[in-house]
């Protein structure tokens, strides 16, 4: 740059988090694109935020949420998900297409969907399609229309409503791939086993078994496992490019990662709940704790921990699956809604259970939460990095402070969370999207509908840098 004069920005003396390393520098940064990092940069004509004693990371991008528009009256919208997401310091989000009415299964579906994110979010934004029954003729055509990609369920995704999201049989699910195959998008599964989880959860429903211990036996490790491996076959013979959403347990990660290295274009991600929570957690806590595949055992928890350090898993992604909190009621965890709202607390949990604890490196961190996702579904290079180039899409957290989650403090539309009462080590203190604030610590939520529909590149099979 000419002069210091040239730039809107100057983030001063903060901890930058870059792919490598962790540096005390400057960002300068012009028309919400950082153009300079360094040290001492002169900030003379310039905004200038004061990051001293404060660590910069890159904006999270979550690649699996549910803000549940439109259709849905007063469940969680665009607006108060995308607010608390930046409250978390998230920047960037990828919509589901389900829990709305319509799901997102055709052109029609989409457009309402975007009319309902227009000007209205705090971070920018992009929408996954749905491949169901009845729907293989509109994938071609949600793919032209800028899709992320498509997302399918190999079990019962449980809403009763007859217009709601359903799951893939195995016919949808091979002639899915094949199409979305040629259209060279990615296809994001949840995969549990229908047939095994029907079963047994019929049996324990017979019986009168409605507690927690009872719903997660119902969804056992082993229903994964299997939906894992039809998932890979199919994929095998198709071509089509996989991703594993929420993977609970450490078989279906080997698995995954063993077809990785046989050449399979496939990745997978877990989520926080999966590291910080766990069955027992579920049984004290009651229904906030409730999803699906379950939360698993203290000892299962701790060999995911190690695999994730490892590099096992490519991602982390919150799943935010919030509802009006009278579905998080009552003692049938068969009956109450299946998901956890945890989009506000994703940053600040992995900084605090995986940096300041367990001591994964701020690099590998910002890599699971902004870089990998980024670069897996086509907003690289601008998003998910601190360099120079890339939108200053930035995440400021104070990482020597302490304090314990109220349900005031919650920004989403219903303010149920497994983790309210939870003691934190870090906290985000401040969100810029494109150099602009977001959220700020003192004063809350700023600027909203700065968010947009992102343009995506094209990604090629090997076009990301995966951890084998």
């Amino acid at each position: 740059m000419e002069s210091a004069t040239s730039y809107d920005l100057v983030i001063t003396g903060g901890h930058i988090v870059t792919e490598s390393a962790v540096e005390r520098k400057d960002i300068g940064i012009v028309n919400g694109v950082i153009a300079e990092i360094s040290e001492n940069i002169d900030p003379e004509g310039a905004a200038v935020v004061d990051a001293r004693g404060l660590t910069v990371m890159p904006g999270v991008i979550d690649s699996h949420v549910h803000f549940n528009e439109p259709g849905l009256g007063s469940w969680e919208g665009f607006r108060t998900g995308s607010a608390a997401l930046a409250a978390g310091g998230g920047t960037c989000f990828l919509d589901m297409p389900l829990n709305g009415i319509p799901p997102t299964v055709s052109l029609s579906a989409l457009q309402q969907k975007r009319a309902c994110a227009s000007g209205r979010t705090y971070a920018d934004y992009g929408f996954w399609g749905g491949l169901m029954p009845g729907h293989l003729k509109d994938l071609p055509l949600l793919a032209q229309a800028g899709v992320i990609g498509f997302k399918a369920f190999m079990s019962s995704p449980g809403d009763k409503d007859k217009e709601a999201f359903r799951r893939s049989d195995d016919r949808t699910l091979k002639e899915g791939m094949r199409i979305i195959a040629e259209t060279g998008k990615v296809l994001a599964l949840h995969a549990e086993h229908e047939p095994t989880v029907a079963r047994l959860t019929r049996e324990a429903r017979s019986q009168g078994r409605l507690g927690a211990a009872s719903y997660t036996a119902s969804r056992p490790i082993a229903a994964e496992v299997e939906a894992v491996e039809t998932a890979l076959r199919y994929a095998a013979e198709s071509g089509c490019r996989l991703h594993f959403v929420h993977i609970s347990s450490v078989a279906a990660a080997g698995l995954i990662r063993d077809a990785r290295k046989s050449g399979l274009d496939v990745t997978l991600e877990t989520c926080p709940h999966y590291l910080c929570l766990t069955d027992s957690d579920f049984a004290a806590i009651g229904a906030a704790a409730k999803c699906a595949p379950p939360l698993r055992d203290a000892e299962e928890q701790a060999v995911l921990w190690r695999k994730l350090q490892e590099g096992w898993f490519d991602f982390l992604a919150s799943d935010h699956s919030p509802c009006p909190a009278e579905l998080k009621t009552g003692t049938d965890m068969f009956e109450a809604w299946g998901g956890i709202a945890g989009v506000q607390s994703t940053l600040e949990l992995m900084l605090d259970e995986g940096h300041l604890k367990r001591g994964i490196p701020l690099p590998q961190l910002a890599r699971l939460l902004s870089a990998a996702p980024a670069e897996r579904f086509g907003l690289a290079p601008a998003k998910g990095r601190i360099a120079i180039g890339c939108d200053a899409d930035l995440a400021l957290a104070d990482l020597n402070t302490s304090y314990t989650l109220q349900e005031t403090d919650l920004y989403q539309q219903h303010r149920t969370s497994p983790y309210i009462g939870r003691s934190f080590g870090c906290r985000v203190k401040k969100t810029l999207l494109r150099g602009r604030s977001m959220y700020n610590g003192s004063e809350g939520l700023l600027n909203p509908g700065s968010g947009r529909e992102l343009e995506l590149r094209p990604v090629h099979s090997g076009a990301m840098n995966i951890s084998l």
